[in-house]
Parts: C-alpha cells; sequence; structure tokens
C-alpha cells in the first residue's frame, strides 16, 4: 500500500464509526523484564542495529509527524497476518513499526523468541524498507507488559491478532478463550487506538478488524 494510505484507512475508519486515536482507561499493572531488542534502519551501516526506543524517542517521532504502530506477535499464522496488515494498511514511510513479543515468567519460548522477533522483523523490512522497524523481547505478565509498553513508547496504534471463535463459544457466549479475553482488555484499555485483526478465508477474503466501537468490520482490501 503506498504511502498515505494508511493515514486514509484511519481516518475512513475514525469518520464512519467515531474512533479517536487515543482512548482514555489505561489500567493493569506495570510492564515486564526487556530481554532484548533490534531496530533495522536504513541508516545504519548494513540496514540493522541495536535500539531500545523510550520516551525520547517517542517524543521526537512525534514532533516529526510520525507514528509509533505497536503490533503484539509470537509465532501463530494470526500474528504473522495482523502484523503484514498493520504494515501494508496503518503504517506510512517513517513511521516507526513496533513488534512487541511477550514471553511469561516462567521462560517458555524464551530461547526461540529472539530468532522469531528477528525472522519477523527482517521480513517487514524486506516489504517495506521506508518504514523504520523494531522488535522487542520482554518477559512478563502479557497485558500488563502490552499496555505498559504502550504507554511507555506512545505508540498511536495497536495491533492484536483476534482467533476465530469456536463452535462452543457460538453456542455459549459464557466462553471466552484466554486470547479472546486480551484482545478485548487491550481493546478497552490501551491508550491509544487498538485494532484487532483476523484474515478472513480464502473463499470470503479480507480481513475482520474490530475497535472498540465496532466489532468484526469486514475490510475487503
Amino acid at each position: 500500500m503506498a504511502s498515505g494510505s494508511g493515514e486514509h484507512f484511519l481516518r475512513q475508519l475514525s469518520s464512519s464509526n467515531g474512533l479517536q486515536a487515543a482512548q482514555d482507561g489505561y489500567g493493569g499493572g506495570g510492564g515486564g523484564r526487556r530481554r532484548g531488542s533490534r531496530r533495522w534502519s536504513k541508516k545504519r551501516a548494513g540496514g540493522r542495529g541495536y535500539g531500545g526506543g523510550g520516551k525520547g524517542e517517542a517524543a521526537a517521532s512525534a514532533s516529526a509527524g510520525r507514528k509509533r504502530v505497536m503490533v503484539v506477535v509470537d509465532d501463530s499464522s494470526g500474528a504473522k497476518h495482523a502484523m503484514m496488515w498493520a504494515l501494508t494498511h496503518v503504517a506510512n514511510r517513517g513511521d516507526f513499526l513496533t513488534l512487541l513479543h511477550v514471553l511469561p515468567h516462567y521462560g517458555a519460548g524464551a530461547e526461540e523468541a529472539p530468532s522469531l522477533a528477528n525472522s519477523l522483523g527482517t521480513l517487514c523490512k524486506a516489504c517495506r524498507p521506508e518504514v523504520e522497524v523494531e522488535a522487542l523481547v520482554i518477559q512478563g505478565p502479557k497485558l500488563g507488559t502490552i499496555l505498559s509498553q504502550v504507554k511507555k513508547l506512545e505508540a498511536s496504534v495497536l495491533v492484536l491478532s483476534q482467533t476465530k471463535p469456536s463452535t462452543f463459544c457460538w453456542l455459549n457466549c459464557l466462553a471466552r478463550s484466554s486470547g479472546e479475553e486480551l484482545v478485548e482488555q487491550c481493546i478497552n484499555q490501551a491508550e491509544c487506538l487498538t485494532l484487532a485483526v483476523r484474515k478472513q478465508s480464502k473463499g470470503v477474503g479480507g480481513y475482520l478488524v474490530s475497535t472498540r466501537w465496532q466489532k468484526n468490520f469486514w475490510l475487503l482490501a
């Protein structure tokens, strides 16, 4: 998607559904322990470098008219689809795309996490070299870590993958997976516009996008 189309999409979504870029009601505890970060930048030799981000960088990017799009990633296909959707539909030239991989405290997946973050970051930079890409791997409670990083880095947009509800969930609305609960809590509590994205099947096409104001908005593109 060409530069500027991300802003057009957000304006279109805002005008049709009453959305706003910033939301109130942050909550949910503090962040976790950072295990590593990497940034891919065309300003550095070889196109790669390490960087930690932070409020100073967030303020500088805001003053330059650039936004930070944060995507929660893991090893699922849904998370990869959400990442690529954010890269092509939300991020513009010069924007920051932050890939956040949150690990549980007990260390499951800690060895594979840097490799996963590295491969996803490399993929994003290869697809859109004009977007500044960084990957953060942090160990801690998932909801609290996501909310605290959104606040700390002053993200403009948070993107998560949403899973397809199971047949049982359709029959009994009281049954919800932990993933669905996390998405709903992020939508309601994050201090920025939060979008939950799910790619439709090949026969249908497009994406389903959920926000605080509208659920499963069908986006064909």
